[in-house]
């Protein structure tokens, strides 16, 4: 309840002086109550009792962008004290270095913390492109709407909302938005400098975030993917069987004379049958030769 009493006492105080119309008390405080409201349940999540050093400076930076919010609220019906708005712009574009540097000394980093600074960066920078686009072009509120509609498009694609690395490039681009569009609001440049300055801060802008998005698209679950068909793997093959050979079929009064026996019979020496022999003529007295009184027969023929 601290930052909406002291949203009301600011918007009273800027009644005082330059005069708030109706829309732009409405604005500011439900601004203020909305902003309440989430730092609330924000404690409660992270089981916080009260706000640390460095959240306490994010709150007064949040108290101002509610003013700079009624102030350009309050231009759609009548010229906007310039001066103020971007003088109250500035503060809060400086305490933003500051709280930082208080939750590194004091040692109250918190996730908390960083998402609070980071929300109430990203409203001013909305805040203020809607305040020059009317003069600078409508294109402009391409970068106030870009981290909303980065935060929308994660509720479509959730691997958007995963978390993101620390860089240090993405900060100074942040704080860039902001300085820009202040410088833009002032109108101390001429046209051509300031449309050309816009140019590459809306630049800059899509750099850092497509880099985002482009690291959150490569870590992305691996159940989002889209996955391509699983394709079988061929089955292990054999080596190649050669065809069995087949015998030509011959017709049988052909095939007769070729079979062949399966058995070759055995010749048994008592079974061949050896031709008769030749009569041997008996000894005759002139076949006989006296040697002795034996007879000898000659068998050579």
């Amino acid at each position: 309840m601290i930052g909406l009493s002291a949203q009301l006492v600011v918007l009273a105080a800027l009644t005082a002086t330059v005069g708030l119309g109706g829309a732009a008390w409405l604005v500011g405080t439900g601004y203020a109550m909305v902003t309440c409201v989430a730092l609330s349940r924000g404690l409660h999540r992270a089981g916080a009792s009260r706000l640390g050093p460095a959240d306490r400076v994010t709150l007064t930076r949040a108290v101002l962008v509610g003013a700079v919010t009624a102030l350009v609220v309050d231009s759609f019906g009548r010229p906007a004290p310039v001066g103020l708005l971007v003088t109250v712009s500035a503060v809060a574009l400086l305490l933003d270095a500051v709280d930082g540097q208080v939750a590194r000394r004091t040692g109250t980093v918190s996730a908390l913390g960083a998402r609070f600074d980071m929300e109430v960066d990203a409203f001013l920078i909305l805040v203020l492109s809607v305040h020059v686009a009317p003069t600078a072009g409508g294109w402009v509120l391409a970068i106030g709407g870009m981290r909303y509609a980065f935060v929308a498009a994660s509720a479509v694609l959730p691997w958007l909302s995963g978390s993101l690395p620390p860089r240090f490039w993405r900060k100074v681009v942040a704080a860039a938005q902001g300085v820009v569009l202040a410088v833009a609001a002032a109108g101390v440049l001429p046209e051509p400098w300031t449309t050309l300055v816009l140019v590459v801060a809306l630049a800059l802008l899509v750099e850092s975030f497509g880099r985002d998005v482009a690291w959150l698209w490569r870590r992305r679950p691996a159940s989002r993917r889209a996955l391509p068909t699983p394709v079988a793997a061929p089955a292990p093959t054999s080596p190649p069987v050669p065809p069995a050979r087949t015998v030509p079929k011959v017709p049988a009064p052909v095939a007769e004379p070729l079979a062949l026996p399966t058995r070759l019979p055995v010749v048994v020496p008592s079974t061949v049958a050896l031709p008769p022999l030749l009569p041997v003529p008996a000894p005759t007295p002139a076949m006989a030769t006296r040697s002795g009184g034996t007879v000898h027969s000659d068998w050579r023929l």
